[in-house]
């Protein structure tokens, strides 16, 4: 499928009437074409964090949950609620504490209301499909923010995570088709783990495919993301400042495409294994660079089946931190 490069003013409402679109290099070794499109005019609430791009797209698309929309201000509610069979559209509202790992089943949206904040404990999306969250402020949990496992079509979107434990966004065991998108995290040491362990191959490959897009990795340390086994990943339009590890890893065999993404001050934006993790393979393109690291690269990246907006590399700063984070759509 074809990427096309944008231009598009930061802040929260876009009227681009006129600009003109950038040309990528076409024929790369992943074998994702790449052409110019000229923009259209838009005025409307920036496009990006309401539309729903990339792998959560595919295998059927994620829809979320139906239904009625249920409110709910307390851990009891919130935990009754995530572990219903039945679909559900889950309001979350004021600061719920609570602590461990409260389980997400199908067929769920988890949609914050204004202000609305998980502290203590993150969401377990183990063995579910079609599940969306979005909007919601996530801090001091005690294991992961969020965790996806044995799950497909998912979608991870305008959040704000910050002083947890482990990792704000993880997703392992043979996970597929899912989308992290428009997420703010700051003062976090893991940021996004994608495959638990060297040893889950046989689990794993042929699975785990992300896209990462419209992130704001905000002075975070590393795994952003750190990936295994999944081929194609894709790592789009996000804004690292200030990673003191690392940017990107791919390893055991993984093919990440990282692409119009906007690293200032990252002495190692991207690079080939990890650790004791042996190298994947890594295709790099269109990436503005300030103050920061050349980056590792080898080898080629299957090709991916949706298409996608690619935001001028250079404007990715502005774009996404004026999107990026809970409080920034209208749900």
């Amino acid at each position: 499928m074809g990427v096309i490069v944008t231009r598009r003013r930061a802040g929260v409402l876009l009227a681009l009437a006129t600009a003109s679109g950038l040309a990528l290099a076409g024929g790369i070794a992943n074998g994702v074409s790449a052409t110019a499109a000229p923009n259209s005019a838009r005025a409307a609430l920036m496009a990006g964090p309401n539309d729903l791009v990339g792998w959560a797209t595919q295998g059927g698309g994620t829809t979320g949950g139906s239904g009625n929309p249920i409110t709910v201000n307390s851990a009891s509610a919130l935990t009754s609620a995530l572990s219903s069979s039945n679909p559900a559209i889950i309001r979350v509202s004021g600061t719920i504490n609570c602590s461990g790992m409260l389980k997400v089943t199908s067929n769920k949206s988890v949609i914050g209301n204004s202000g609305a904040t998980i502290a203590g404990c993150g969401l377990n999306v183990n063995k579910a499909s079609n599940v969306i969250i979005r909007n919601l402020t996530f801090r001091n949990w005690n294991d992961d923010a969020i965790n996806v496992q044995y799950s497909t079509r998912v979608w991870i979107g305008n959040n704000t995570l910050s002083n947890g434990y482990d990792g704000a966004i993880d997703i392992k065991r043979a996970s597929d088709y899912v989308t992290v998108s428009w997420n703010r995290i700051s003062s976090h040491d893991k940021t996004m783990l994608l495959g638990h362990s060297d040893d889950n191959g046989a689990e794993d490959r042929g699975h785990l495919r992300v896209t990462y897009h419209h992130n704001y990795f905000d002075g975070t340390n590393q795994r952003h993301p750190r990936v295994r086994f999944g081929n194609p990943v894709h790592v789009f339009n996000n804004y690292y400042r200030n990673n003191g590890g690392y940017g990107v890893a791919s390893t055991e065999g993984a093919g990440v495409l990282v692409e119009c993404n906007y690293f200032e001050n990252v002495a190692d934006p991207y690079h080939l294994g990890e650790a004791s993790s042996g190298p994947g393979t890594l295709v790099a393109r269109n990436n503005h660079k300030v103050n920061s690291g050349a980056g590792q690269t080898g080898g080629s990246v299957a090709s991916l089946p949706y298409s996608y907006t690619c935001d001028t590399p250079s404007q990715v700063n502005s774009i996404v931190s004026a999107g990026a984070g809970a409080g920034k759509v209208n749900l």
